[in-house]
């Protein structure tokens, strides 16, 4: 009996495992996928894309799926080419002091390059190798980050990544009060630039205020939005998915989340990375109480509370606004550029000469005479015809 219980404990942690690593291919992520590859495949080589969205959409889940596309394109040249890395992945970890820690990213990057004695990448001190001639060289703490970045530029050169992508990227935001934004993405610009090689950042919508610092780096930037499910039309798409959902659960019995899909929309906001965790962890907690089936009181105990759901909220509204290109907006920026508001320009016809050339012989612009002009009329129709005036005081009588 406790072997059987203990077996059905086992199939059904595999089966929660499978459950984790599962991701759908919902519209939203597969049209963000296909944007982001048109992007780094069709850029400049020294440009930026910028991939954003809220909290839990999946930002993540497309770096990885967009670097096993890059690598299983890239399997024949891999094969051929030892050195070679296909994409290079790190994420910008949040500081501890409230700035920024270039030093540590760097040597993150290092090792995701396979860069070997990444300790080894500053200047030695000769006094330090004679005291510590027997022990592991550590670089100071104040070693200068420039010999890293050198050593970054100099890795990535030689692997040759299709891209660097760094996910959290809204933690470069994160800086002292002495220091400027721009300086922040001048780093990542250079690197592009000095390395050839596309950068990547994936970020909540936090990103939106390194992303339009200057005109040279929106000359430089692209945009990928990861969006919610949102709009009325995609609700449906948004069941679909939840649907797709219940059939990866690894319970024996239908739990019918489609039933439960408003509360699942309402606690999850439309994003379907906020929707897996919480299935996960659902799943988890009707695992531990042996149900067959995962009920609405799983999904209640696990669900976000309505404070933090607001709070998602406020912050997702905020930069799904940022984003909308506002009428006034356009009609403020076409002024200036002293365009319509619509329809195309219309050509303006060109002014009529002031000087008319006519051929010998040919008759002015007067007005004829209407009716019966008595005995002259003969005359006068010669006389017209001639360009002579039709006026009484000039005629000629005979």
């Amino acid at each position: 009996m406790a072997a059987s219980m203990l077996g059905i404990h086992d199939n059904r942690d595999s089966g929660l495992d499978r459950f984790r690593r599962c991701t759908i291919a919902h519209p939203r992520l597969v049209k963000a996928k296909d944007e982001l590859m048109n992007a780094i495949a069709g850029a400049e080589s020294n440009s930026l894309v910028f991939v954003f969205g809220p909290t839990g959409v999946g930002k993540t889940t497309l770096l990885q799926k967009t670097g096993q596309v890059i690598t299983a394109g890239l399997l024949t040249e891999l094969q051929e080419d030892r050195e070679r890395i296909p994409v290079v992945s790190v994420e910008a970890v949040a500081p501890e002091s409230g700035n920024f820690n270039w030093r540590d990213h760097y040597k993150r990057l290092l090792r995701q390059l396979e860069e070997p004695l990444v300790d080894y990448k500053v200047g030695r001190h000769p006094e330090r190798e004679s005291v510590h001639a027997g022990r592991r060289f550590m670089p100071p703490p104040r070693a200068i980050a420039a010999d890293y970045r050198y050593a970054v530029e100099q890795a990535i050169r030689h692997r040759r990544p299709v891209a660097v992508m760094i996910d959290e990227a809204q933690h470069l935001g994160k800086i002292g009060s002495g220091r400027r934004l721009l300086d922040q993405l001048d780093v990542i610009k250079s690197i592009a630039n000095r390395t050839s090689t596309v950068h990547v950042l994936f970020g909540t919508y936090d990103l939106l205020a390194l992303r339009n610092l200057n005109g040279q780096l929106s000359r430089r930037s692209i945009d990928v939005h990861l969006a919610r499910y949102r709009a009325p039309e995609e609700r449906q798409i948004f069941i679909n998915i939840v649907e797709t959902f219940e059939r990866e659960l690894p319970f024996p019995e239908p739990s019918n989340l489609v039933h439960n899909w408003e509360f699942l929309y309402e606690r999850s906001l439309g994003c379907v990375g906020i929707m897996k965790q919480w299935l996960v962890r659902a799943a988890t907690a009707a695992a531990q109480r042996g149900s067959r089936s995962l009920a609405k009181g799983d999904l209640e105990s696990q669900a976000l509370c309505m404070a933090q759901c607001e709070q998602l909220y406020t912050e997702i509204a905020d930069g799904e606004l940022k984003l909308e290109e506002r009428r006034d907006a356009v009609m403020r920026y076409r002024s200036k550029l002293g365009l319509t508001d619509h329809g195309s320009v219309k050509a303006t016809p060109p002014a009529a000469s002031r000087f008319h050339f006519r051929r010998p012989g040919q008759r002015l612009p007067v007005r004829d005479t209407v009716g019966r002009v008595g005995a002259n009329s003969s005359y006068l129709k010669r006389g017209r015809y001639c360009g002579l005036s039709s006026r009484p005081e000039l005629r000629r009588t005979r």
